[in-house]
């Protein structure tokens, strides 16, 4: 992984080291991060935090969060803990899978669990010929795995917040539903009059509250792109640019 580049998340705030080529990250972790309802001095575990965009974002938005990471892949999770060092950020990664935390997460719980797992079924996709994109996009441990482990770091009334495509939600749903409560969903339209694509799920550890859908996030104006520069809507623009919150 020797070429790289460095690029702006939420208007520069946040300078992120990342691999040319194979996996790149994109405006997903972002909306991961504006989506968790954090607080100062609460504690924070990503799993599969890849080079740490999601994690540094929300550490930018919410200033005084302990941060924790793990990834599975080394150069992506030493490209973390240099994006750390980059952003005078209290995020600290570890390289492993999350299925054999280290002794020192096992015991330890958090406030808040976030997780943007690999969007597709190993079994179901084409591999990629990055090895890194390939393993980010599709890797072999599944959703049930990634939401147990989740649930297990999550302290009591804490939240965990994942985020996923939308064919994958009964799955995610599911498997939210045995060990959290309080489910909510958020999905994002990616025009009007579309289906959506992606979505966040979130549930609370020890939650009673019924099941929450809210109405759709509205990503792009317009039913098509009409020019070359970018047509989000201002929300996204603002959780993009400036660090702003989803409503979720």
């Amino acid at each position: 992984m020797d070429k790289l580049t460095c690029n702006d998340f939420l208007g520069g705030r946040v300078r992120i080291w990342q691999p040319r080529h194979g996996y790149r990250a994109g405006v997903d972790p972002v909306w991961l991060a504006a989506s968790v309802p954090a607080q100062a001095g609460q504690s924070v575990l990503e799993l599969g935090c890849g080079v740490g965009v999601a994690s540094l974002c929300l550490g930018a938005r919410v200033p005084g969060l302990r941060v924790a990471g793990v990834e599975l892949q080394p150069d992506y999770a030493d490209l973390a803990r240099r994006n750390a060092v980059q952003n005078a950020a209290d995020f600290q990664v570890e390289t492993g899978d999350v299925r054999a935390l280290s002794l020192a997460l096992r015991q330890r719980q958090f406030d808040h669990v976030i997780a943007n797992p690999p969007y597709f079924r190993r079994a179901a996709g084409t591999v990629a010929t990055d090895p890194g994109r390939d393993t980010a996009l599709g890797g072999d441990t599944p959703l049930a795995d990634w939401v147990q482990v989740a649930a297990k770091r999550c302290a009591p009334r804490g939240y965990v917040t994942f985020i996923q495509r939308i064919e994958r939600l009964p799955e995610l749903m599911s498997a939210m539903s045995e060990v959290l409560g309080s489910l909510e969903m958020l999905p994002f339209v990616p025009r009007p009059g579309r289906a959506p694509q992606l979505f966040l799920l979130r549930g609370r550890r020890g939650g009673r509250a019924e099941f929450r859908m809210h109405p759709g996030v509205l990503v792009h104006a317009g039913q098509d792109h009409q020019n070359e520069g970018e047509d989000y809507t201002p929300l996204i623009q603002s959780v993009l640019r400036s660090g702003a919150a989803l409503p979720f």
